[in-house]
């Protein structure tokens, strides 16, 4: 992360990274994930506007060891951690409620991934996701 360029909106707000791989830029999101293929400078800004941080206030799937997953919100994004939340749909976000908090490593892993609407076919904890 030492060489990736700092990207940010005109408020100031971090949106991602840039980084360089040969003589082009990929875009780099809040996750630390790749999102887009060796661009020129400016497509790989324009990529990182378009992406904004909307993504991260949808709901994840977290699969865990055991082969189960659970549907999660991310609640801290940092480029040495990032925390999601167990979400039984909306408990996540009332103060005190019994939910648990899971550190994972930065860059995101592949085991956190979109929701996308999946359907309640998924094999998860606390609830369908």
């Amino acid at each position: 992360m030492d060489t990736w360029i700092e990207h940010r909106r005109t408020d100031g707000e971090l949106i991602g990274w840039l980084r360089m791989r040969d003589e082009h830029f990929v875009a780099v999101d809040m996750l630390g994930r790749e999102i887009t293929e060796p661009l020129d400078y400016l497509d790989a800004e324009e990529a990182l506007e378009e992406r904004g941080l909307s993504f991260l206030a949808e709901p994840w799937l977290l699969e865990h060891p055991d082969g189960t997953s659970e549907r999660v919100r991310i609640t801290e994004v940092h480029p040495e951690r990032i925390t999601v939340r167990q979400d039984d749909y909306g408990v996540a976000a009332v103060a005190g409620a019994n939910v648990r908090d899971y550190v994972l490593p930065f860059p995101a892993p592949a085991r956190l991934r979109p929701l996308h609407g999946e359907s309640g076919a998924t094999t998860t904890k606390g609830g369908p996701a």
